[in-house]
């Protein structure tokens, strides 16, 4: 089994001048006009449970398959994800055969999708979900398939044909000079193709390295976008994301909003990595962070508990809060860190983690006038602790203080609401 190496390699050098002519002088063609993604997308996706596990004779159960999409599709509909809002069913990295075909088009491993990808669309479809996709914007993907550089078109419309709705578009194999031509291309290039297509991009987290990215510009292109490395298995991943987001949410945090989202990526909610308090502060702050929700996991053998945690009804209501406003680090202190987001009505999304990863259970106390930018419990409001359990808090007025009680890595997650809309 072979990992990816994110980081960004160079190649994709010939068709600069050919990009910037076709982007400018494409007559009646507006960039991602399709309407999509106005609350964050919801679904699975394989890459962080499965990688690129391509033995399906020694582990015919979590090689990338047909077998394996289908399985999932059917448990995505009969254990009630489906009905909790995830409904996009996206394969990554590792679907395709080592070449194109004599047309030059894409083509599954014949192996191991024996139907296809068109076949398999019409069997994720017919269960009432959709069907996600991935490419690379570069000559090869993250794992050395092939690239999409020089067939953006041809690209575009196979996965029309397909009827796929999601593409995520890597950034592996492409140098900075040509990377962000190639992603306003396939913008457009979906576009051209008439089916309305999900375009999540990665376009932000490859130029990081080099340049702030024009977050205006990726907005008008792609419907999510990835800001960070790959998640993990691992409490210091999520940790480092949350920590990324936090010290640069002043760059991001106003470009989200409906039809476009940042992408903090997989939820791994439901594997081997995190503790229960773990897994509590990853949805909960997902939801802050109105990102799109991708489970990474094995549907076939989750627990009871972390299914509960990722079908909250409430938590993916702050998600899909129509509103459509991230929330952001409100402060810092003491090991404890608060984050908000506002929420239609009036009312406020909060969440108090406790960072430390070490001792026990600790109090935190917070002026609930400080919440809220300070009109969320003007004059009173209305507390309900949502994670890790649902309760009343209770009533409280301008001049009080909340206090919790946090258990390490954990979180509380909260629902203020004014008095006067109850």
């Amino acid at each position: 089994m072979k990992l990816r190496s994110r980081a960004p390699n160079l190649g994709c050098r010939f068709m600069l001048r050919f990009l910037v002519l076709v982007l400018c002088g494409v007559p009646g063609v507006r960039a991602l006009d399709n309407g999509l993604a106005m609350t964050p997308t919801m679904g699975w996706l394989h890459w962080e449970r499965f990688v690129c596990n391509l033995d399906c004779q020694e582990e015919p159960d979590s090689c990338i398959s047909e077998q394996l999409f289908m399985q999932m599709a059917d448990l995505m509909v009969s254990d009630g994800w489906k009905d909790s809002g995830y409904t996009y069913l996206c394969i990554d990295d590792c679907w395709m055969a080592p070449e194109r075909d004599s047309k030059g088009r894409l083509q599954a491993d014949p192996q191991r999708f024996p139907g296809g990808i068109r076949r398999l669309a019409n069997y994720v479809h017919s269960k009432g979900l959709k069907l996600g996709i991935y490419a690379d914007v570069g000559n090869k993907t993250c794992e050395g398939f092939p690239g999409s550089f020089g067939y953006y078109d041809i690209d575009a419309q196979t996965f029309a044909d397909w009827e796929v709705d999601l593409l995520k578009f890597d950034g592996c194999f492409c140098d900075m000079e040509h990377l962000v031509y190639g992603y306003k291309y396939m913008s457009l290039a979906l576009n051209r193709t008439g089916r309305s297509i999900v375009y999540s991009c990665e376009w932000p987290f490859y130029l990081w390295p080099y340049y702030k990215p024009n977050y205006t510009e990726i907005r008008q292109y792609c419907n999510h976008w990835r800001n960070f490395a790959d998640i993990s298995d691992s409490w210091q991943s999520v940790k480092s994301t949350l920590d990324w987001t936090s010290s640069n949410q002043d760059k991001i945090v106003d470009f989200a909003g409906p039809g476009g989202w940042n992408d903090p990526d997989m939820l791994v909610i439901g594997n081997f990595g995190l503790s229960w308090d773990q897994q509590v502060t990853q949805m909960a702050l997902w939801a802050i962070m109105a990102a799109p929700l991708f489970m990474s996991n094995d549907l076939r053998h989750i627990s009871p508990q972390a299914k509960a945690l990722l079908q909250d009804k409430d938590v993916i209501a702050i998600k899909k809060d129509v509103l459509g406003k991230q929330g952001y680090r409100l402060r810092k202190e003491d090991n404890v860190e608060v984050w908000e987001r506002p929420l239609s009505n009036l009312a406020w999304a909060v969440a108090m983690i406790n960072v430390l990863e070490i001792g026990g259970p600790r109090s935190y106390s917070i002026p609930v006038a400080s919440l809220g930018r300070g009109v969320a419990c003007n004059p009173a409001c209305l507390i309900t602790q949502l994670l890790p359990v649902k309760r009343k808090v209770g009533v409280y007025q301008w001049t009080s203080s909340l206090k919790m009680r946090i258990n390490p890595t954990g979180t509380v997650l909260l629902r203020i609401e004014e008095t006067s809309y109850l």
